[in-house]
Protein backbone atom coordinates (compact mmCIF):
# COMPACT_ATOMS: atom_id res chain seq x y z
CA UNK A 1 0.00 0.00 0.00
CA UNK A 2 1.03 3.78 -0.60
CA UNK A 3 -0.54 7.11 1.12
CA UNK A 4 0.65 9.93 -0.85
CA UNK A 5 -0.58 13.24 -1.86
CA UNK A 6 -0.43 13.92 -5.73
CA UNK A 7 1.96 16.38 -5.97
CA UNK A 8 4.38 13.02 -5.47
CA UNK A 9 2.77 10.91 -7.48
CA UNK A 10 5.37 11.35 -9.86
CA UNK A 11 7.63 9.31 -7.47
CA UNK A 12 5.40 6.28 -8.20
CA UNK A 13 5.74 5.97 -12.01
CA UNK A 14 7.96 3.07 -11.88
CA UNK A 15 6.27 0.85 -9.75
CA UNK A 16 4.31 -0.06 -12.54
CA UNK A 17 4.04 0.31 -16.22
CA UNK A 18 0.79 2.22 -16.37
CA UNK A 19 0.86 4.18 -13.15
CA UNK A 20 2.56 7.23 -15.52
CA UNK A 21 -0.32 7.07 -17.63
CA UNK A 22 -2.79 6.86 -14.77
CA UNK A 23 -1.40 9.82 -12.96
CA UNK A 24 -1.49 11.68 -16.16
CA UNK A 25 -4.88 10.96 -16.74
CA UNK A 26 -5.61 12.30 -13.30
CA UNK A 27 -3.67 15.37 -13.53
CA UNK A 28 -5.48 15.96 -17.31
CA UNK A 29 -9.07 16.09 -16.34
CA UNK A 30 -10.83 17.90 -13.63
CA UNK A 31 -12.05 15.96 -11.26
CA UNK A 32 -14.18 18.12 -9.53
CA UNK A 33 -16.53 18.23 -12.33
CA UNK A 34 -16.34 14.36 -13.31
CA UNK A 35 -19.81 12.97 -13.41
CA UNK A 36 -20.39 9.64 -11.57
CA UNK A 37 -20.16 6.75 -13.92
CA UNK A 38 -17.11 4.49 -15.68
CA UNK A 39 -14.34 5.41 -18.56
CA UNK A 40 -11.80 3.80 -20.30
CA UNK A 41 -8.38 5.38 -20.20
CA UNK A 42 -6.88 2.46 -21.86
CA UNK A 43 -8.75 -0.23 -22.61
CA UNK A 44 -8.67 -3.10 -19.84
CA UNK A 45 -5.42 -1.81 -18.57
CA UNK A 46 -6.87 1.02 -17.40
CA UNK A 47 -10.17 2.30 -16.46
CA UNK A 48 -11.60 5.27 -14.12
CA UNK A 49 -14.96 5.02 -11.49
CA UNK A 50 -15.73 8.34 -10.41
CA UNK A 51 -18.61 8.27 -7.39
CA UNK A 52 -20.11 10.98 -5.29
CA UNK A 53 -21.95 9.80 -2.64
CA UNK A 54 -22.80 9.34 1.18
CA UNK A 55 -20.39 7.44 3.28
CA UNK A 56 -20.65 4.33 5.24
CA UNK A 57 -20.69 3.30 9.08
CA UNK A 58 -17.27 1.30 9.65
CA UNK A 59 -19.79 -1.52 10.25
CA UNK A 60 -21.10 -0.96 6.66
CA UNK A 61 -17.52 -1.37 4.91
CA UNK A 62 -16.21 -3.78 6.49
CA UNK A 63 -18.87 -6.02 5.65
CA UNK A 64 -17.53 -5.35 1.97
CA UNK A 65 -13.77 -5.71 3.65
CA UNK A 66 -12.18 -6.48 0.30
CA UNK A 67 -9.20 -7.33 -2.27
CA UNK A 68 -8.40 -8.14 -5.85
CA UNK A 69 -6.41 -10.14 -7.63
CA UNK A 70 -6.14 -8.83 -11.08
CA UNK A 71 -5.80 -5.14 -10.66
CA UNK A 72 -4.18 -2.38 -8.58
CA UNK A 73 -6.61 0.41 -7.21
CA UNK A 74 -5.64 3.18 -7.30
CA UNK A 75 -7.90 5.74 -5.29
CA UNK A 76 -8.12 9.28 -5.14
CA UNK A 77 -10.01 11.82 -2.59
CA UNK A 78 -11.61 14.35 -4.92
CA UNK A 79 -13.55 16.16 -2.33
CA UNK A 80 -14.41 15.18 1.39
CA UNK A 81 -13.30 12.98 4.22
CA UNK A 82 -12.82 9.27 3.48
CA UNK A 83 -11.95 7.03 5.91
CA UNK A 84 -10.50 2.97 4.81
CA UNK A 85 -9.78 -0.08 6.97
CA UNK A 86 -6.64 -1.54 6.31
CA UNK A 87 -5.04 -5.10 6.60
CA UNK A 88 -2.46 -7.21 4.73
CA UNK A 89 -4.24 -10.13 2.99
CA UNK A 90 -1.65 -12.70 4.60
CA UNK A 91 -2.94 -12.26 8.02
CA UNK A 92 -6.56 -12.56 6.93
CA UNK A 93 -8.35 -15.74 7.84
CA UNK A 94 -11.52 -15.56 7.09
CA UNK A 95 -12.57 -15.40 3.55
CA UNK A 96 -16.09 -14.69 2.75
CA UNK A 97 -17.28 -17.31 0.04
CA UNK A 98 -14.98 -17.71 -3.12
CA UNK A 99 -12.91 -15.58 -5.10
CA UNK A 100 -15.31 -13.89 -8.05
CA UNK A 101 -12.79 -13.36 -11.18
CA UNK A 102 -15.44 -12.21 -13.28
CA UNK A 103 -15.67 -8.77 -10.91
CA UNK A 104 -12.10 -9.09 -9.44
CA UNK A 105 -13.02 -9.83 -5.59
CA UNK A 106 -12.44 -11.48 -2.70
CA UNK A 107 -14.15 -10.58 0.25
CA UNK A 108 -13.10 -10.99 3.81
CA UNK A 109 -14.80 -11.10 7.42
CA UNK A 110 -12.07 -9.98 9.04
CA UNK A 111 -11.35 -6.85 11.09
CA UNK A 112 -9.01 -4.19 9.31
CA UNK A 113 -5.70 -3.36 11.64
CA UNK A 114 -5.72 0.55 11.26
CA UNK A 115 -7.31 2.78 9.98
CA UNK A 116 -6.08 6.02 7.72
CA UNK A 117 -8.35 9.05 6.09
CA UNK A 118 -7.80 10.72 2.73
CA UNK A 119 -8.64 14.11 2.34
CA UNK A 120 -8.94 16.53 -0.65
CA UNK A 121 -5.44 15.58 -3.23
CA UNK A 122 -4.73 12.29 -1.40
CA UNK A 123 -4.52 9.33 -2.66
CA UNK A 124 -3.81 5.70 -1.97
CA UNK A 125 -2.70 2.61 -4.11
CA UNK A 126 -3.85 -0.63 -2.83
CA UNK A 127 -2.11 -3.46 -4.30
CA UNK A 128 -3.23 -7.66 -4.19
CA UNK A 129 -2.14 -8.26 -0.94
CA UNK A 130 -4.18 -5.05 0.53
CA UNK A 131 -7.07 -5.74 1.92
CA UNK A 132 -9.33 -2.85 2.27
CA UNK A 133 -12.89 -1.20 3.41
CA UNK A 134 -13.47 1.99 1.94
CA UNK A 135 -15.74 4.74 2.04
CA UNK A 136 -15.98 5.23 5.84
CA UNK A 137 -17.47 8.93 6.29
CA UNK A 138 -19.99 10.71 8.03
CA UNK A 139 -20.77 12.80 4.73
CA UNK A 140 -20.64 13.13 1.37
CA UNK A 141 -17.55 11.84 -0.45
CA UNK A 142 -16.51 12.05 -4.38
CA UNK A 143 -13.53 9.66 -5.14
CA UNK A 144 -12.08 8.42 -8.52
CA UNK A 145 -10.77 4.62 -8.21
CA UNK A 146 -8.25 3.51 -11.55
CA UNK A 147 -8.24 0.04 -12.05
CA UNK A 148 -4.77 -0.84 -13.06
CA UNK A 149 -4.79 -4.25 -14.85
CA UNK A 150 -1.88 -6.47 -13.70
Amino acid sequence: MIIDTLQNASKYFSVHPSFAKAFEYINSVDLANEPDGKSDIDGDNLRAIYSNKKGMTAEESIAKFECHNKNIDIQVCINGKETIGWKPRGACVSPKGEYNPEKDVQFYDDAPDMYFTLTNGQFVIFFPEDVHAPMIAESEVKKLVIKVKI
